[in-house]
């Protein structure tokens, strides 16, 4: 591992290492995929890493290519101590709002955890209703390490569901945008109306 790279990760490890220090033992990083999209659930990830790994390569889902989020994908499940994975369906963002289905979908990657965290680190501002301790970190997928891993379970997750959509909605080119609201998406929606992964709330000015 080169030595930029190294020092980049270990500062992405400066607040599980705090964390250990107090004296917490198992460290879960949380994020989630898909609250922008026009289609398709929302996936949120939960990972706890082994105290000081460092996985070369992990960062925001976002900064890395498709290619490359494959490979760490195949490598945080490796490695990790556990990796939990929680959906929030269409029709639960539709009957509670994105923001909670998200809520939801955190909770749900926790619970399907093979081991239980002390602590919790949750991307973003907003937190989840749990009996762990924890905090949330703003741009957390560029600060921690396990939120970072998250980030990358949850995204290629859900790129895997609207990849597996496309064969039986090939028209809507799910694969190439994965639910996001390119002109390819809207100019679909506009000539094909929706599908039933369709977030109908999230549609409405594209739909005739």
């Amino acid at each position: 591992m080169k030595e930029k790279e190294l020092e980049r990760l270990k500062n992405m490890l400066e607040i599980e290492d705090d964390l250990y220090a107090k004296g917490y033992s198992y460290v879960c990083g949380i994020d989630e995929a898909g609250r922008g999209p026009l289609c398709g659930p929302v996936v949120a990830a939960a990972v706890i890493l082994p105290k000081d790994e460092c996985i070369e390569g992990v960062n925001d889902s976002k900064k890395l290519s498709e290619k490359k989020r494959e490979k760490l994908y195949d490598d945080i499940m490796d490695k990790a101590l556990a990796v939990g994975v929680g959906i929030g369906e269409v029709e639960l963002i539709e009957s509670v709002n994105i923001l909670n289905a998200t809520k939801i979908a955190m909770k749900r990657a926790l619970e399907n955890l093979d081991v239980k965290p002390d602590y919790v680190l949750v991307d973003g501002n907003q937190m989840i209703d749990i009996d762990i301790n924890g905090q949330t970190v703003i741009s957390g997928d560029a600060k921690s390490e396990s939120i970072a891993a998250a980030s990358i379970i949850a995204k290629v997750t859900r790129d895997r569901m609207l990849i597996n959509w496309d064969k039986e909605y090939p028209e809507y080119g799910f694969a190439k945008h994965k639910g996001y609201g390119t002109k390819m998406h809207t100019e679909a929606i506009a000539k094909y109306g929706l599908t039933p992964i369709h977030r109908p709330s999230f549609c409405k000015k594209f739909v005739r």
